[in-house]
């Protein structure tokens, strides 16, 4: 269960970066781009990857455009996200989104709706309306929603394309080079123009700053792999090791570590966060 400990301390690094951007005066942009360098680089090099795999089918195009121009966006989210609403609640709005994974499973790709699966998809929006609660207002704060509904909607479509990929029989370590690639191209055409338009000029510390984001991105992605391979009869249980300790550390970080402001109902949405993802692993 090492792998899994790391990947899940990973994962939380990466909120953590995103969150010290603003500070540190990053441009987001150029952080994203060069993390995709990275990241490529380190899949190529450790995973043994190559793109041919998973370019070779026409039924990957239209997938790995798809992931090629979420990546990067979602990232661009989970910065606004963490920025806006904190730590805790965008790793849980993550985390849940397995929730549209398991509605697009039996929706689109033929699997059947049960008992258990209903009851976890009720759970996760329970979690998802709970965490987002403000108790200043009452309610679900205006606008404050926007940027992890974004993260929990996007990270869902991520994991679809992948399944999409998947079932064109493309492997995974294929296809996610392919996406970097493809999202490194998009992203640095972006940084040029911003900085051609004198918008954002490249600086060396938004790069330095994405080579880190870079390492803690991969190193989440390469231990949840290592960690599937060395528990390989036990799937079900490396996913919900990961997520619940995503949703768990992530909390711990943000209320102790950046002080986020967390009333009872949203403790509750964490709650209910962890069963949720318990439930639908097990589906």
């Amino acid at each position: 269960m090492i792998y899994i400990l790391l990947a899940v301390v990973f994962s939380v690094a990466v909120s953590v970066l995103l969150k010290l951007a603003r500070r540190a005066n990053v441009d987001i942009v150029q952080a994203v781009a060069t993390n995709y360098i990275v990241a490529a680089v380190l899949a190529a090099w450790l995973l043994k990857a190559t793109p041919q795999a998973a370019i070779a089918a026409k039924a990957t195009y239209a997938p790995l455009l798809l992931l090629g121009v979420l990546l990067p966006a979602i990232f661009v989210m989970l910065a606004r996200s963490v920025r806006s609403v904190g730590i805790v609640r965008t790793d849980v709005a993550q985390r849940l989104s397995l929730f549209l994974s398991l509605i697009a499973a039996f929706a689109f790709l033929g699997d059947t709706l049960t008992g258990t699966k209903t009851l976890g998809i009720a759970l996760a929006l329970a979690a998802v309306l709970c965490v987002l609660w403000r108790k200043e207002r009452g309610s679900v704060e205006s606008g404050g929603w926007i940027a992890p509904l974004a993260v929990f909607a996007g990270f869902g479509a991520i994991d679809i394309c992948f399944k999409l990929v998947a079932q064109a029989g493309a492997p995974f370590a294929s296809a996610l080079l392919a996406s970097f690639m493809i999202a490194m191209v998009l992203c640095w055409i972006a940084v040029l123009v911003r900085a051609a338009m004198r918008k954002a000029p490249v600086t060396a510390r938004s790069l330095g700053f994405g080579v880190l984001l870079g390492i803690a991105n991969f190193a989440n992605i390469l231990f949840y792999v290592w960690g599937h391979q060395a528990l390989p009869k036990d799937p079900s249980l490396v996913f919900a090791s990961m997520n619940v300790g995503v949703v768990v550390l992530g909390a711990l970080v943000g209320a102790f570590g950046f002080r986020e402001r967390l009333a009872a109902v949203n403790w509750l949405g964490v709650a209910l966060a962890i069963g949720a993802i318990a439930v639908m692993t097990t589906a």
